[in-house]
This record gives structure tokens, sequence and C-alpha cells, in this order.
């Protein structure tokens, strides 16, 4: 008996879930990011991310240059705040190259890099909405082939003006703070520089939030709203920040040997893509796993019920059955020699 109760006895994690609603609400979004396979949807989104991304920035920096030629100081900050957003050195100056070539050949890029960029792009955003849906664990509506590419492109489309926006708010925001303190004549004071770099963070940090907020609510198949994916998208604007700087120690740490030095862009690329991806389904998994969203997913229905009588046939009499059988034949008997 005792050793039964002591079987019964919680757990002191299960004490702690108990205790701290965010102990447990990590736990389970551990455990839905595990389930759901998230590791395998990441190492996907990470081939078809380091695939899309040189097409996809030279079609993007190839129409800016078209759109921006008149303004090129507003076009070196929109460089620099997307060039600024990976932590290595190496592949900053490597994606500086990409965008330089992109912006000199801006007529150029034709109809075949437009396809290029359509077939990689196509690519990554089905395996990112197939990941996000997973984490939200709904079930996708089956769509046609057709049908499927056109919901991914136009989630493509917007996805990319919502990082478009994101960026054009950290560059004309910290554009229109020095234009200010020009104006006022503090530019190259102490506080000015402080200022400056707090809206610097405050800016980024809001740019990274549009486009998490966007990501998390809009591109499962079947989007969530908003409101649910709030905090989510803070969870996740605040820690790229952190995974950015953590990336920039351990980069530093790869790309100190000669073999590091030789591949260091690729493989920061690699690592930063498969360590990015996967925080961002961790999130999104920690954002479904809110006791408000658990509710917009509805219960599995139980399967069939399937009753299936049993018939038992006995071809000889038990013996019970038979005890049964004679007892009753010697009261009767008993009683009718009375009777007589």
């Amino acid at each position: 008996m005792a050793g039964q109760q002591q079987d019964a006895k919680p757990s002191r994690l299960t004490l702690l879930r108990r205790q701290h609603e965010w102990l447990d609400r990590l736990i389970r979004a551990f455990q839905r990011y595990q389930s759901r396979y998230g590791d395998y949807y990441a190492a996907a989104i990470t081939y078809f991310s380091v695939l899309a991304m040189v097409p996809l920035l030279m079609i993007a920096f190839a129409a800016a240059g078209l759109v921006l030629r008149g303004d090129p100081a507003l076009l070196g900050q929109l460089r620099t705040s997307i060039t600024s957003a990976v932590p290595s050195p190496a592949m900053s100056d490597m994606l500086n190259r990409v965008v330089d070539q992109a912006i000199s050949q801006a007529g150029t890029v034709g109809v075949i890099g437009l396809l290029a960029a359509l077939y990689s792009g196509l690519g990554w955003m089905t395996n990112l909405r197939e990941a996000l849906t997973a984490q939200w664990t709904q079930e996708a509506a089956e769509q046609s082939m057709l049908r499927r590419m056109a919901s991914d492109l136009v989630s493509l489309i917007g996805l990319g003006v919502a990082i478009a926006v994101s960026f054009g708010i950290s560059a004309l925001g910290g554009g229109v703070g020095q234009r200010l303190f020009e104006l006022v004549g503090i530019e190259h004071t102490p506080a000015a520089g402080i200022l400056l770099r707090v809206l610097s963070i405050v800016l980024s940090l809001a740019a990274s939030w549009l486009v998490f907020l966007w990501v998390l609510a809009r591109l499962p198949r079947k989007p969530v709203t908003l409101r649910s994916a709030v905090w989510g998208a803070l969870f996740a604007a605040i820690g790229f920040e952190v995974l950015k700087q953590i990336a920039v120690i351990y980069l530093n740490s790869v790309t100190s040997s000669p073999a590091g030095a030789a591949f260091g862009p690729i493989l920061g690329l690699l690592v930063f893509a498969n360590l990015t991806s996967r925080f961002i389904l961790f999130v999104t998994a920690w954002t479904a796993s809110a006791r408000e969203n658990l509710e917009l997913v509805p219960p599995q229905p139980p399967g069939p019920a399937i009753i299936r009588p049993v018939i038992e046939v006995r071809n000889r009499v038990g013996v019970r059955a038979s005890a049964g059988l004679v007892g009753l034949g010697a009261v009767a008997g008993w009683a009718w020699r009375r009777k007589r």
C-alpha cells in the first residue's frame, strides 16, 4: 500500500509545471516541436533558404535599384539594413557583392533570373508554410497543384512586402532621426549618439516584430488571428536579436581555422539559416501552446465504433452446470417421494 502511494506521488517536474505556467508552456512547446518533426522541417527550410536567397536578393535589389535610382542615399541605407541582419562579416561581404551586382545589372536581370527566383522562392515558401501548419497542428484542405502554387506565390509576395516595409521602417527611421538631430545641431553630441543607438535597436525590433507577426499569423495554410500571434512575434523578435549575437560568437570561432576561412560565408549561411529555421518553428510551437490558442485546434473526433456481438457455443456441459442439474434432480425426487 505504501508502495502504491509512493508511485502515485507526482514528480518534481510535475510539481514545478503546476506552479509555473511559463515552464509548463515551454515543455508543451518542446513536446509539440518534437512530435511535429520540427528538426526535419527546419532542414528542408534551410536547404531552400540557401537555394533561394541569391536569386531573390538579385530580383529585389534590381527592382529597388530601378525605383530608387534617384535616391542613392536611401538605397544605401536599405542595403545596410539588410546586410546588417546577418551575424558574420564574411556573410555581409558576400551579400554586399550580390547586392552590388544586382544594382549594377538591374536592367539585365530578365526572364531567366525571374524564373529562377520564382522556382526557388516557391520551394522555400511551400516548405515554410507546411512546417508552420504542422506546428499549429492544422489539417490543410486538399488543393490542386496550381491552386497551391498560386497560394504560395501570394504568400511569398505578401512576405516580401512585409520584409520591404520592415526594412524601410528601419532605414527611414534612422535617417529621419539623424536629420532631426542635424536640424537641432546636436548630431555630434554623446547624447545624440546614445539616442540614435536606442532608436536603431527599437526600430530593428519593431521591423522584426512586423515580419514575425506576418509569418506566425498569415503563412500557415489556415491563417490564425493576429491577436494570437502578437506575443509570439515579440518573443521571436527579441530572440532573433539574441540569436544573431550568439551566431556572431560561434561563427567567429568556426571561421578562425583555415578551412573555416575558405568556406566561411557558405558555412555561416548554412548555420545561421538552420538556427533561424529551428527558432521560428519553436516560437510557432510556443505560440500555439498558449492556453487561449489551444482552443483554436479542434479535438480529433473518435474513430468509428464497431459493435461485434460475441456468441460462445459450448459443445459440452460444464462441471458447475452438471452439479446443478444433479442437485435439482435430487430435490425433485425427494419431493416426489414425500408426495406419495
